[in-house]
């Protein structure tokens, strides 16, 4: 070997050496401390950028939906409701202002009233609730053209009177004037006394076969009447409330996963089991909503509580490291989820702002799902994947393609539930990055890795 290529090899074995030593090992750098690719942002959420996301969907909101009715023919603005004797519908609008989505979006407007302490949220759903509220009073059943407001005022099914029912009763609570008792009196008739049951008395449907349990209804019927029991302080509402979310959770509840089946029907003997996200949404809310007004010393309250923490516990579980939740909780071959997943972020914030669940244990879980869900709000203030309307199947197919749509008016409400609420929990709790992870920060402690 001449001098030339010994030369050659030395510089190429140097280079190699250098190469070497100037990589990160474990033994030069905190290799603990690089920066994963995720997905989603891994970020404490901040109150003011919470707040630019619910101000994207409140200008959207109010743009696209009716604030005023006309008249059915001529489409020019009414004013003056009690004079009036024309054919009336709502102005044009990309949501109904009566169905149960709506519901939960006025319910929404006013948590994040008070989570942001703007006066306009607020009034967005007044304003409607005003003017629903004044139809009713003023105008002759023949002169209402809108068929969604007749559906209010003569309800088909739960989906017609329990959301609406308890937003309006929150709105009176906290100030609205309208005269919204007759319709609060009828929503509430349907549910108690109308709506078909079961012999047992749970609040069931003859579609899409006879005795079916839809886990939706629990959403579409107790938090209404638990409202009514808060409202008129008649016990017997709170009664139903609590015998409805135990007789569901008995039948559709899977213990060992924590989560509850979509439908049930009496007359199966073998009762096929899909967790579909969104149903399992409007459960988790329901007692999260009825806790907030069911006393305390009603025999009633440890168990809806301790169902509560079963199913917070097993949601956490399903979880998807881009913060979302699966169409169907369980496949995670199915699509990322948004309403499902805004839903579990406000419900699970509330459980925590309550004392129901442990604050540290759940709280990153929280914060999580809010980044991703805010990544799904456009800057024209829509939602993106939001899974439409869907009734019930039997086979995974029926899940797995249902359509998505920034029109499906279910992602609006709960995702203005969600940002209010986790406004809220950061108002009362401190958290930190702690060896790269988000956790809960402990007043006079410092856990912080060195």
């Amino acid at each position: 070997m001449n001098y030339k290529s010994t030369k050659i090899i030395t510089l190429f074995a140097f280079g190699i050496c250098t190469a070497i030593n100037a990589q990160k090992t474990d033994a030069t750098a905190p290799l603990h401390l690089m920066q994963p690719d995720y997905p989603t942002p891994y970020v404490i959420p901040q109150k003011e950028n919470i707040k630019v996301v619910l101000d994207r969907v409140y200008n959207f909101l109010d743009k696209n939906t009716a604030s005023k009715i006309v008249d059915a023919n001529t489409k020019v603005a009414i004013t003056d409701y009690k004079k009036g004797k024309q054919d009336i519908v709502f102005e044009p609008g990309a949501f109904r202002l009566t169905s149960y989505e709506w519901g939960v979006t006025y319910a929404g407007m006013l948590l994040a009233s008070k989570a942001t302490g703007e006066k306009y949220f607020a009034d967005y759903s007044n304003k409607r609730i005003q003017l629903i509220a004044d139809i009713a009073a003023n105008y002759n059943e023949k002169n209402i053209k809108d068929k969604d407001m007749l559906k209010t005022l003569h309800p088909e099914a739960l989906d017609f009177a329990g959301a609406l029912c308890a937003a309006f009763i929150k709105a009176k609570k906290e100030g609205l004037k309208a005269n919204a008792d007759p319709l609060i009196n009828n929503y509430i008739d349907f549910i108690s006394n109308k709506q078909f049951r079961l012999k047992d008395g749970t609040l069931a449907r003859n579609r899409p076969q006879d005795n079916t349990l839809w886990l939706d209804d629990m959403f579409m019927s107790v938090p209404a009447l638990a409202q009514m029991g808060s409202y008129t302080g008649d016990v017997k509402y709170f009664d139903d409330a609590v015998k409805q979310v135990n007789q569901f959770s008995k039948r559709m509840f899977n213990e060992q996963k924590g989560i509850y089946m979509h439908g049930w029907v009496e007359s199966m003997t073998v009762h096929p089991q899909f967790h579909w996200a969104r149903a399992n949404g409007w459960a988790v809310m329901t007692m999260v909503e009825l806790l907030e007004v069911l006393p305390k010393n009603h025999p009633g309250y440890p168990q809806v509580l301790a169902q509560l923490q079963k199913h917070i516990a097993g949601l956490v579980q399903y979880q998807d490291g881009t913060g979302f939740w699966h169409q169907l909780l369980d496949r995670n071959d199915t699509y990322l989820e948004t309403s499902a997943t805004a839903i579990y972020a406000y419900s699970i914030a509330r459980a925590i702002n309550r004392g129901y669940v442990d604050k540290m244990t759940y709280a990153p879980a929280v914060l999580l799902a809010w980044n991703a869900v805010a990544t799904k709000v456009n800057d024209k203030g829509q939602v993106e994947g939001t899974c439409v309307g869907t009734g019930m199947g039997f086979d995974p197919a029926f899940y797995y393609y249902r359509p998505v749509n920034v029109f499906a008016a279910h992602g609006y409400g709960p995702v203005l539930l969600a940002g209010a609420e986790v406004i809220l929990l950061l108002n009362d709790s401190q958290f930190q990055i702690n060896d790269s992870s988000i956790q809960l920060k402990i007043e006079g402690k410092n856990n912080l890795h060195k």
